[in-house]
């Protein structure tokens, strides 16, 4: 630091302190300083790793001009507090050594001015050069983080960027307590609903048709447990697909394993249904047929699914026989009006000529969906 603070002074008695200012203006232009600088001043001004992103100092390159023209503004503000530190650093401590050489007797020079000497109470006056400059450090280490933050903070693409990415977390979480609410809740309500009927039947005919379909309804919720963990641990392991409208017969057959009648029409290609919109269509049932039977029991149940050339209908019919949750209310319901919402369709809930109906309409074409055309929707089975 020395060598440097002196080598800077000559530059200045010499009138050649243009020539470092121009190097580091030079320097700044290239993209990479930002990222060493961002670095260099998270570890060294905030006290935190230079990974830790929450210091609000970025390291990243350059990403266009602005940024550029401000890291040249930092290195030049940097290249003055550093070489006004590093000078008082120097004359400081030499100032209270003068001093206290004066105090013994004898004239001194202190910082450009001759003091006579031989008064005592120059000792009074040594420690303050040495205070001085321990408030100048403190108070330049927070001046020049302060202006880190405001030079090397991340820009308005960064901020943008950070905003978009942490979107997609929360979606992606948002997406991973629907699919575990769908699935285990299905499950757990086929379970209780079984349970509850073949204890009250007393048949040990029924009660082993009971053991199995929550047996099997268990063992798909498990599927989904294990999927849905997969994912979030990151693993490499292979992921199975999630099921689509084409495994309907399936959750068509667990609901009636649970001694509810369901009649269910369909119309249309199926199969050719986008991957998305079956895979939304087929939680959207799910969840649709798990609130029948957890709020009405196993009633009489119809079920519609239609599918033309650009849009698919879903629709469930129950009967009214007791109090249903008012619409709009319940994880259940708020989830389905949200699946159809991101692929740019419609639901509706509530009573309608008689009955509690849950009708959803969503496109088969889209700019979220796939290409324009349809193509197949992988699953097992068949409707």
């Amino acid at each position: 630091m020395s060598v440097i603070v002196i080598g800077m002074w000559m530059l200045v008695e010499e009138g050649k302190i243009y020539i470092p200012v121009l190097l580091l203006g030079l320097s700044g232009l290239v993209p990479a300083m930002r990222l060493s600088e961002g670095l260099q001043a998270r570890l060294l001004l905030t006290g935190q790793g230079y990974k830790d992103s929450s210091s609000g100092i970025s390291a990243r390159p350059s990403a266009d001009w602005g940024d550029r023209w401000r890291t040249v503004l930092w290195l030049e503000i940097r290249l003055a507090l550093g070489t006004l530190t590093g000078y008082l650093t120097l004359h400081l401590p030499g100032l209270a050594v003068n001093l206290a050489l004066a105090a013994t007797g004898g004239s001194e020079q202190v910082a450009f001015v001759t003091v006579p000497g031989g008064h005592w109470w120059y000792w009074l006056l040594v420690p303050l050069p040495v205070i001085a400059l321990l408030a100048f450090v403190v108070g330049a280490g927070e001046l020049i983080t302060v202006i880190a933050r405001a030079l090397l903070g991340p820009s308005s693409q960064e901020r943008l960027a950070a905003l978009e990415e942490r979107t997609e977390q929360l979606l992606e979480r948002n997406r991973i307590a629907r699919e575990l609410h769908d699935s285990i809740g299905h499950a757990l309500t086929i379970a209780v609903v079984q349970a509850g009927a073949a204890k009250a039947a007393g048949s040990p005919e029924f009660t082993d048709r009971a053991l199995m379909a929550i047996e099997e309804t268990g063992r798909a919720a498990l599927e989904d447990l294990e999927r849905v963990l997969l994912v979030l641990r990151e693993s490499e392991q292979p992921v199975s697909g999630r099921p689509t409208l084409v495994d309907t017969d399936r959750l068509l057959e667990s609901a009636r394993a649970s001694g509810a009648r369901v009649d269910a029409e369909v119309t249309g290609p199926v199969r050719l249904v986008p991957g998305p919109v079956s895979r939304e269509g087929y939680r959207i049932l799910q969840e649709a047929l798990t609130n029948v039977l957890r709020h009405m029991g196993p009633v009489p149940t119809r079920v519609r699914i239609a599918v033309d050339d650009d849009r698919l209908e879903l629709e469930v019919f129950n009967p009214l026989d007791r109090p249903v949750p008012p619409n709009g209310r319940g994880s259940g319901l708020r989830g389905i009006r949200e699946r159809a919402a991101l692929l740019g369709g419609e639901a509706a809930t509530g009573p309608y000529e008689g009955e509690w109906r849950v009708r959803v309409g969503l496109p088969l074409k889209g700019p979220a969906l796939p290409g324009n055309g349809a193509r197949p929707a992988p699953g097992r089975g068949s409707v």
